[in-house]
């Protein structure tokens, strides 16, 4: 099959102010004793092992919305098994040092009633099958964190505490944790600040007893909550549920929180909950530094029946962190100096089962004639590549 185009682009160096705390605990090991004793061969080792310690690569992807078919067909004989669904394109995030998704429905499990659209609510094997797949940083701050009720996101957020290593993000069991939860994953030498919001939750209200439920779209508290960390951290991620629905051009709205967020030094959005990709723009801030925006990853996994909803993107961003000396004490600068997008697709047969998401580049002419979105569009194999290459196509020439 044709290998599909990935989207590459390099970005100008990106000056931050350098990390207000302690060094904290380092998750990379020391580099290994040279059994050489000249400690000028010694040198070139330490000086790419150091280069190393300060490279990171982060992976984010869109929408995991589990319907009802979904749940069904992971079902096993002693609970459930959704790993197989992953299997495809786990070498992309495991590969990653931290990797992002968009959890869209709560998986809150049995006691809740198992449910598909428009109260979704799934078991907490999703979470494991996540955590298994690679991914560490999971969004819970959708419009549908309430489809069940204020106990049920509850027990979800309780459920992350079997995962020490995974940062949930966006909800939160009491006023004070949010208040003084600083959401910060320090790797290579590169500490990175997370925080989420979510445009809504499909008109069922938060508790008038938890406000701090949910973290909802408020410039004004995000502007406390941005300007906080921002002096924490070398490099500052946004996760935004807004858009519209189905629309792969962003709103007025996502426009005008983009240049909210960037005109508070915010250094990457990831968006999602239209459920189809929408373009990537760089903001120029006034402080000389770059916005990244990806108005909507799009879908990641799902059993909607609609060509377009199948298709999603698979961010890749390389962060670079270059110490310097020097002057009162010298600085660093963190820059993004590699990312590329790569297209996914959410297969499933004719009888709506056997889900998977393959890279775009791997989904055959085979697998494509058993789509079960055959049995509700006529399409053409080449579709979502022509998709792809069209949403990015002005990213794609400005950046050849």
């Amino acid at each position: 099959m044709p290998l599909f185009r990935h989207l590459r682009f390099f970005v100008l160096v990106l000056l931050l102010a350098s990390c207000a705390t302690g060094a904290g605990r380092k998750n990379t090991k020391p580099p290994a004793a040279n059994a050489a004793s000249n400690s000028a061969s010694n040198a070139p080792a330490n000086a790419a092992s150091k280069a190393a310690s300060n490279r990171l690569t982060i992976a984010a992807v869109g929408d995991n919305l589990i319907h009802i078919e979904i749940i069904n067909d992971a079902k096993t004989k002693t609970g459930w098994n959704f790993d197989p669904i992953y299997t495809e394109v786990k070498p992309l995030i495991q590969s990653a040092d931290v990797a992002f998704i968009n959890q869209e429905t709560l998986i809150a499990g049995d006691k809740f009633k198992l449910s598909g659209y428009p109260d979704f609510n799934g078991p907490p094997e999703i979470g494991d099958a996540l955590v298994r797949a690679g991914f560490n940083v999971v969004n819970h701050a959708t419009n549908h964190a309430m489809d069940k009720g204020a106990a049920a996101l509850e027990s979800v957020i309780d459920y992350w505490n079997k995962y020490p290593g995974v940062l949930p993000l966006g909800v939160h069991k009491s006023a004070e944790l949010r208040a003084n939860r600083i959401a910060l994953i320090e790797k290579k030498n590169i500490k990175i600040g997370w925080l989420a919001y979510t445009y809504g939750t499909n008109g069922i209200p938060l508790p008038k007893d938890k406000p701090f439920l949910v973290s909802i779209i408020d410039t004004q508290t995000m502007a406390a909550e941005i300007d906080r960390l921002r002096p924490l951290c070398d490099f500052l991620i946004v996760s935004m549920h807004w858009g519209e629905e189905y629309q792969h051009t962003p709103t007025r709205r996502q426009r005008e929180l983009a240049v909210f967020l960037a005109a508070r030094k915010v250094d990457l959005v990831l968006g999602h909950h239209p459920h189809v990709i929408q373009p990537v723009e760089e903001i120029i801030r006034e402080d000389g530094g770059r916005t990244l925006v990806f108005f909507s990853l799009g879908n990641f996994l799902s059993c909607q029946k609609e060509k377009a909803r199948l298709l999603g993107a698979l961010a890749r961003i390389t962060l670079a962190k270059t110490e310097r000396t020097g002057g009162a004490g010298g600085s660093a600068s963190v820059q993004i100096v590699d990312a590329e997008i790569i297209p996914v697709i959410t297969h499933y047969n004719k009888e709506y089962a056997n889900f998977k998401i393959y890279p775009l580049e791997k989904y055959t002419e085979k697998l494509y004639e058993n789509h079960g979105i055959k049995n509700h569009e006529k399409i053409e194999y080449n579709y979502f590549s022509n998709l792809h290459n069209g949403i990015f196509k002005t990213f794609i020439e400005k950046h050849k």
